[in-house]
Order: structure tokens, then C-alpha cells, then sequence
């Protein structure tokens, strides 16, 4: 089966081919968008563009997640603490930490989840 590059975000982007992770997907009006880069049991990257004006509601996942801005800027409220994100700025969000997204402007991100390591 041949990956479609445009695809939906299930798709893992092609192997042993070189991306420019900032271009594999655009900005959408009024829209957040996801493309899937890997996606294992182990765990997954996803790059997301997110529209200005638009967020990801309070969110708690059972993993650490890393977040890296790889376009303009983004807020980040980790346990009721804001982050303020700009460009090549990575951040952990810890495993069962309550966290939200804010686009007071345009933003793309990377979002690397690993889900093995967790004794607890």
C-alpha cells in the first residue's frame, strides 16, 4: 500500500525519505490539523498546526509527552502553570499532567508520546 503524503493523520509519513517536517502540512483556517509521522503501541509523533484563535481543551494523557514549537509560537498551561513557547522551544509535558493549548497566533508543533518505561 502506498503512503498518500496528503493523507489523513493515521498515515505515517514515508520511510528513508527526507521530509522538512514544517512543510509536511499547512495551516487551516479556524482548524487544528495533525499529520502522523510514527505511530507504534510504544508510542507516536505527530506534527499539528494550529489556526490563531484556536486551542486543545484541558487534557490528561497517562504518558510524557515532548512538545517542540517548529513554527511561531505557542501557549502551553501545564497544572495551571503558562508556558510560553517560541520557535525550537521543547518542553515535557509529565504523564498525568492537565494541560491546555492556545494559538494566540498561528503555531506548528511536533508531539513525541512514548508509552513504554512506566513502572507506575
Amino acid at each position: 500500500m502506498k503512503n498518500n503524503k496528503k493523507g489523513n493523520k493515521e498515515t505515517e509519513l514515508e520511510k528513508s525519505v527526507s521530509h522538512i517536517i514544517v512543510e509536511i502540512l499547512e495551516y487551516m483556517p479556524n482548524a487544528v490539523v495533525s499529520k502522523t509521522i510514527i505511530k507504534k503501541s510504544t508510542g507516536n509523533i505527530t506534527a499539528m498546526s494550529f489556526a490563531e484563535g484556536e486551542e486543545v481543551g484541558l487534557k490528561t494523557i497517562p504518558y510524557d509527552t515532548f512538545i517542540q514549537i517548529i513554527d511561531g509560537s505557542a501557549e502551553l498551561i501545564i497544572n495551571e502553570k503558562i508556558h510560553n513557547l517560541t520557535l525550537g522551544v521543547g518542553i515535557i509535558i509529565p504523564a498525568h499532567s492537565p494541560h491546555c493549548f492556545n494559538a494566540n497566533e498561528q503555531f506548528k508543533m511536533i508531539s513525541t508520546v512514548i508509552k513504554s518505561g512506566y513502572e507506575d
